[in-house]
Formats: C-alpha cells, structure tokens, sequence
C-alpha cells in the first residue's frame, strides 16, 4: 500500500488529534494513531477510549487500501520538522514494515495492526440532532468552558450543559460561584432535549473547530455526542445526572445598573489584584454616582491598592465584593466594548452582560459576591 500527501497538512491534523490521547493509557493501542487508507483517502483517528476523533484527508496519490497503528509521539516527531513538501508513505500489509519518504530522506519503523483499535460507538437510540453554525458554536464553547467545575462529587457541574428548548438552545456552565449562559434563538426545538458535554471533549471541539465555517452538525442521546464538522468528528461518552436548575439561580430584580468599559475595568482589576489578600483574592467596588473605585488589600502585609474610573450608574451607593480572578474571567469572555452589571445588594449576585448582544443571542454571565471587612 502506497499513498502522498502534504506534510503540513498531516502534521496539523495531528497534532489536533494528539489532544484526544492520554499520557497514561489502559490499552497500548490507544497510545497510537490509526490510518485508515480507502477510496482515495486517509481517515486519521485518535481515541481515549471515552472521546474518538476522526478526521478525512484526501491523498494527492494512492494505491491498495489497508489499516495500520503508529504511536502517536513516533509520528508526531517524524513529521513536524519538515517543511511543507510530499510524503510518500509505503506500508507492506503483511510485515507492517513502513517507508516513509520526504524530500531527502526517508524513516523507517514498524506499525501496529489496527485491528485492535476501538470503534466510536454514534448515538444509537432516541437521537436528536441539531445543526449549529461552526463559528456560534465555538464561540459558546470557549465562552463557558472557563466556568465549569471540576468536582469529584458532583459530576454534572465539571461539563457544559446543552439545554435544547422550543423558544432557545441554551448552553450553560457553572462551578457555584459563577456562571455563563449563552441562548441561541435560531436553534430550538418543540422536543426538548439535553445532554452534558465534558470538559475534555469540549476542548477539543474548540481546537477542532478552529476557524472552520459552514455547519456543525449535533446528534445525541442519553449516553454519546457526536459533532461533525467538515472532514472531523468527534464521539463522546456524556456525562450522566440531572444539571441544575440553572435559571432558578439567575436574579431577575437586580435594580442597580452600572455600565463601564470593560477593558478599563479589566485593566484595573490587573493592577490591584497583586495587592489582594493572596487566601480571599477579593476586590472591593465602591460604586457612587459616575464614579467606581475598584480597591484591593492585604492587612497582614500592609499593602493596598486602589483605582478610580468613570462609569455610568443607575442606583443606590454601593459597596461589593467580588473574587478578582473570577470576575476578570468573566469580563474577558466577552466581546462588546462594554458591559453592564446588575446589582441588588452586596449580598446577592451580580449579573453582567454585554451591551450589545450578539445577533440572535443573550449572553449573560452571574457571579458571587464575597464578604467584604469593612
């Protein structure tokens, strides 16, 4: 079996697909990446046993059909010092002998047969399948991975939960103390449906999309996800559980309105967070009229900070607390030039959302307060 193809072609889809691999693995196949050569060809998978990532490459010559096994660290070090230029593979079916030819030289090595490796499994039974524009849906993605939990005894909160609806699709994250939802109202359906996405499959969903166009499509069911988008798919087992109510938690009369720029405001969260309290990480707003002061401190070294700006603000003077790093997380998640921050007191959550919204979408994001020493 002989076929070419591009060097920096292959070597990008690798290194994508290396994502899906583990340091430390159960099966010793599964440290491998498994080339599927047919009808003009090649079909790259990678598999964690949970997650299975598939990619179709078309082959600028080809000649037989056939499977083989290389390690992932073997091929990923042959291939990515080349520079762009053909490489012709032969594989002898038999020994698993392999040539590979690159401009000027060659590798030689042994492959595995890909006899053993797993087969992603599609969702099966009670499918729903939704169709989501590629650049929408990684925007949501990367907009909520930052918010999910990882803990061990509540399973559900460490992935993003798709939450399909007749008026929305809605896509959520949470790990208590904050939380981001994205609604998308040209994606609904008059069958609800749901499914928890892990944290895992989620990044490499986000590294696969890229900057891919056109159309992912979605299908699921109670127990795997599949994602097709373009030549690449990815398999994924979900996480099983019931998410929480996640609207129940989203204040509906916060009456305090204060709209600033958000990059200022993010700058300033940057220059006073080293002066905070290193065990609270806590940042106090002072909110008055058309000014915020934002103010950090740490009593036991004697070392404070504090920052003036404009802002425009509709409500009673206030002072809140808030977790530094969670609220710069949340701030540099979104888009729009500036952003509006709903309060109700400094003892209830603070909503905040963009200015302006994305077309056809409602980004909100809610974070908890913390105790402030007066």
């Amino acid at each position: 079996m002989r076929f070419t193809l591009s060097s920096s072609v292959l070597n990008s889809q690798l290194q994508t697909l290396s994502r899906v691999i583990n340091s430390k693995n159960s099966l010793p196949i599964l440290d491998c990446i498994l080339f599927e050569v047919a009808d003009g060809k090649l079909t790259l998978t990678a598999s964690d046993k949970e997650n299975v990532m598939t990619v179709v490459l078309a082959l600028d010559a080809c000649e037989g059909t056939g499977a083989f096994a290389l390690p992932k660290n073997m091929v990923l070090d042959a291939v990515k010092e080349l520079p762009e230029q053909p490489l012709a593979f032969d594989v002898n079916e038999q020994t698993y002998a392999l040539s590979l030819y690159y401009q000027n030289g060659v590798y030689q090595f042994v492959a595995q047969s890909g006899a053993e490796f797993p087969k992603a499994k599609a969702p099966e039974q009670g499918v729903t399948t939704l169709n989501i524009a590629v650049p929408v849906l990684a925007e949501n993605i990367t907009r909520s991975l930052f918010a999910t939990a990882q803990d061990e005894l509540r399973p559900v909160m460490n992935g993003i939960y798709f939450d399909l609806t007749p008026d929305s699709l809605a896509i959520v994250a949470s790990d208590g103390h904050k939380l981001v939802r994205n609604r998308n109202f040209t994606v609904k359906s008059e069958t609800p449906a749901a499914f928890i996405l892990p944290s895992k499959p989620a990044a490499l969903l986000k590294v696969m999309m890229g900057k891919a166009d056109g159309e992912a499509v979605v299908s699921f069911d109670n127990n795997s996800a599949r994602f097709v988008i373009a030549d690449s798919t990815l398999t994924c087992r979900l996480i099983e559980g019931r998410y929480p109510n996640y609207n129940s938690v989203i204040p509906q009369d916060n009456p305090n309105k204060l709209t600033v720029d958000r990059k200022a405001l993010v700058g300033a969260l940057r220059r006073v967070q080293p002066f905070a309290s290193e065990s609270t990480q806590s940042v106090r707003l002072h909110i008055e009229g058309s000014k915020l002061v934002v103010s950090s401190e740490d009593v036991d070294f004697a070392k404070t900070a504090k920052e003036s700006m404009p802002c425009d603000y509709a409500g009673k003077t206030m002072d809140i607390g808030f977790k530094c790093p969670s609220l710069i997380e949340i701030l540099s998640n979104i888009e729009s030039d500036e952003v509006t921050i709903a309060l109700a007191d400094p003892s209830r959550a603070g909503v905040i959302v963009p200015s302006v919204q994305p077309e056809n979408e409602e980004v909100l994001m809610l974070i908890m307060p913390m105790l402030l020493n007066d």
